[in-house]
């Protein structure tokens, strides 16, 4: 038998009537959803049950939202032996919590202030994204390469085998998209943003996470957790303290995450929260391991 491993989904995962499940099914979940309230100071579950999406849309609340579903529902399962996790760009912080590196309210506050340190510094430098499919890692960081000579561009995100995201400048980015179809690329689409996330345009969030991060309890993890920016496990609270730090600007290795987990042993992963984005990624990745979802209440029942 393999290892089983938790995955956290990221940004973009979320959906109005997110968490209203557990909210009126679990007497834990509901505290935890006050507690969270509470420790922001807004209503922000509110917002996850009703919406309106614009309001769910903004980073600021988007993040808290996917990392209070997540943990949430991490923290009803208990029939399952988890031995590792990874979670994409925010979801690792979700990771972070179900392995016990940080505690559940310091994360709520420090989540929160990571959203709207990154929505600020996508207004004060504003920048976009863009998936680019069908090109090689290598074909797409030589094609950032040249695109760099009439802005800043560079890969954000390396989802699984020819699905890559960039990130940058506006210039730089549409640069990019212009050689990456004349590389070859089947697939070339701008995406609808807030920021230019995981590049050097996130630098003043990362400066101010920096000093928040400094002022959290962080403690060593129970079980690994597969960084972003390096794809290996990490579990002294220190290492991880800095990576989160170096995650603002860097790029997620998100396949080189899941190849790693899976030569390391693991072949049962557990998406935990809103979406199915991260199950997709995994069968892409590796066809042969199995992928399951729990988002909802009656997903998460028969493991509590």
């Amino acid at each position: 038998m393999g290892k089983k491993a938790f995955l956290f989904p990221g940004q973009g995962s979320q959906y109005v009537g997110m968490a209203q499940d557990l909210f009126e099914n679990s007497v834990e979940a509901k505290e935890m959803i006050k507690t969270a309230d509470s420790v922001l100071g807004v209503n922000l579950s509110h917002v996850m049950f009703y919406g309106p999406e614009e309001s769910l849309r903004q980073t600021e609340n988007t993040q808290p939202a996917i990392f209070i579903h997540s943990v949430i529902l991490a923290s009803l399962i208990r029939r399952l032996n988890i031995e590792g996790a990874a979670g994409h760009s925010l979801g690792e912080y979700s990771a972070l919590v179900a392995s016990g590196a940080i505690q559940y309210y310091d994360a709520v506050q420090l989540v929160r202030f990571r959203g709207k340190g990154m929505q600020q510094a996508g207004i004060d430098n504003p920048g976009t994204m863009a998936a680019v499919v069908g090109l090689t890692p290598e074909a797409v960081e030589s094609v950032c390469k040249d695109a760099s000579e009439v802005g800043i561009v560079q890969c954000a995100n390396f989802n699984s085998p020819g699905q890559i995201v960039i990130s940058g400048s506006v210039d730089g980015v549409r640069k990019g998209m212009e050689l990456a179809k004349l590389s070859g690329a089947k697939l070339v689409k701008e995406l609808v943003v807030s920021g230019a996330f995981h590049s050097p345009l996130m630098q003043s969030a990362k400066d101010l996470l920096k000093e928040e991060l400094n002022k959290t309890n962080i403690y060593d993890a129970r079980f690994p957790v597969y960084a972003n920016v390096t794809a290996k496990p990490v579990t002294d609270k220190n290492e991880i303290k800095e990576l989160l730090f170096q995650q603002v600007t860097s790029p997620v290795r998100w396949e080189e995450t899941i190849v790693n987990m899976i030569n390391d042993g693991f072949d049962e992963f557990y998406e935990v929260g809103p979406g199915k984005v991260l199950q997709g990624l995994v069968k892409r990745i590796n066809p042969n391991v199995t992928c399951f979802g729990i988002d909802k209440y009656t997903d998460v029942e028969r493991f509590i």
